[in-house]
């Protein structure tokens, strides 16, 4: 065997091992990538979120004054035959904040109090004490048109103020 012959052949060698490698390769993804995917079939497209939009159930259901709807974190407000909805969800941190009755007598209001870093907002949701820097969030509220249900959504902000009257 000449000298050039004996330097040629590692070269081809390795040529092989290089094809070789990526005939497997390919092979494998081809094989791969079907069996990942039917892996992902198995697991639903679902989102585990709260609805933005919710039936909160029937207006004659409600009492005069707050009705808080804990898994939604919103009070439903029903004052004579008008209803409006403010969130429960302090504009500091988060948190979510509870209803304290404040007064005696004709005097007795609400106000929402943060029970995490102290904010207090009027029974309007305007705030006036701590760290909050923002009214709470008011939203939307409308009749299904299906069973007449009080419908809350939480997509839309409404207006301090706003109300949803009965008749």
């Amino acid at each position: 065997m000449s000298h050039n012959e004996d330097k040629e052949k590692p070269d081809s060698i390795q040529r092989r091992k290089l094809i070789r490698r990526l005939g497997a390769g390919m092979v494998g993804a081809s094989l791969g990538i079907p069996v990942i995917m039917s892996a992902r079939a198995l697991v639903p497209n679902a989102l585990y979120e709260k609805p933005l939009r919710f039936k909160a159930g029937q207006p004659e259901q409600f009492t005069q004054g707050p009705t808080f709807i804990a898994d939604q974190g919103v009070f439903v407000f029903r004052e004579g035959q008008a209803f409006y909805c403010i969130g429960a969800t302090c504009t500091h941190l988060g948190c979510t904040v509870q209803i304290v009755n404040v007064g005696r007598g004709r005097t007795q209001t609400i106000e929402f109090h943060c029970p995490c870093h102290g904010s207090k907002f009027r029974a309007d949701g305007t705030n006036f004490d701590g760290p909050a820097p923002r009214p709470l969030s008011y939203f939307r509220l409308d009749f299904a048109p299906d069973d007449g249900q009080l419908v809350v959504d939480l997509s839309q902000q409404a207006e301090k103020g706003w109300r949803l009257s009965l008749t």
